[in-house]
């Protein structure tokens, strides 16, 4: 049972802060952040920590960005019908676990499981490594979607948090289950998980035959940019808006968006689901740059 008066969960929000883990509340009993800007005001210091952790019995988040971390996230099936997708129907493969290991084994590599690892309340498990310093930081991925690694295999880096050990969720203890040092990220994980780089080019042209027809092609893909951020799910806000930040980035680069405004409408976009503005401005620059790379211009 959690501690009603926070104790348990202070001396684990100290023991993640000591092992330089940024870390800040959530809601008591709770996977969701109790506070907004959370990335921004995780942190290691033990004063802020104490101040907090006293008034109630939050739940632990780890902020990956600031931490330096990846976590990859292997996931259990939340229900009878929660079966592999027909890429991974695979003798064997019944939850995040085992997806990572056929991809080991499709790779040559061993299981990383010598790492510090979480078992979370459903039972999956939560291995943590030390993030790559070179090229752009990693962000969120998402299962077998367009930027994951497999079926029940989400991980958690730039942008997201994980709940850490100590933390109770729907009445369920987050439990350490390897105290070991964070290991790298393995390379052949990294090079997965990264997206192939955009080259410097030539602007990309898209032909309309009208200047009417043009402002609608610019107000629609604004509009569906801003679509995705204020319809992304709890977990994918920030990813969200990175990916709609790097979209429209494209855009900006080619002279055919103001980057003020494209920032702005953005970041009125973030706020609305929830995240901090700082968070936010963060994110949006991290984009534009990286949307810079492929400048896009609408032909009239």
């Amino acid at each position: 049972m959690p501690h009603l008066d926070g104790s348990a969960q202070l001396t684990a929000a100290l023991d993640a802060a000591s092992r330089g883990w940024h870390v800040f509340p959530l809601i008591p009993g709770d996977k969701r952040p109790a506070i907004r800007d959370w990335e921004s005001r995780a942190t290691t210091d033990p004063d802020r920590i104490t101040r907090c952790w006293v008034h109630g019995a939050y739940n632990i988040g780890i902020a990956a960005g600031p931490s330096r971390l990846v976590v990859i996230d292997l996931d259990t099936p939340k229900s009878p019908d929660d079966t592999p997708p027909a890429a991974w129907a695979l003798p064997g493969v019944t939850d995040g676990a085992s997806v990572l290991a056929v991809l080991c084994e499709r790779h040559g590599q061993p299981f990383p499981c010598d790492t510090h690892t979480v078992r979370t309340g459903r039972g999956g498990l939560h291995l943590y490594f030390t993030a790559p310093t070179d090229g752009e930081p990693l962000r969120n991925t998402a299962g077998d979607k367009g930027n994951g690694l497999g079926w029940k295999v989400d991980t958690r880096a730039a942008g997201g948090y994980v709940v850490a050990a100590g933390s109770i969720a729907t009445g369920r203890p987050y439990t350490t289950a390897h105290d070991a040092p964070v290991a790298p990220l393995p390379d052949w994980l990294a090079t997965l998980l990264r997206p192939a780089p955009l080259p410097p080019q030539r602007p990309v042209t898209v032909p309309l035959t009208t200047h009417d027809r043009r402002g609608k092609f610019l107000t629609a893909a604004l509009n569906g940019e801003l679509a995705r951020v204020t319809g992304s799910g709890p977990h994918e806000h920030n990813n969200a808006l990175y990916y709609a930040s790097v979209a429209l980035g494209q855009l900006v680069a080619g002279g055919e968006l103001d980057a003020n405004e494209v920032t702005e409408k953005l970041t009125e976009a973030a706020l609305s689901v929830g995240q901090g503005e700082r968070e936010a401005r963060r994110t949006i620059a991290s984009g534009l740059r990286a949307g810079a790379n492929r400048p896009r211009q609408v032909a009239a």
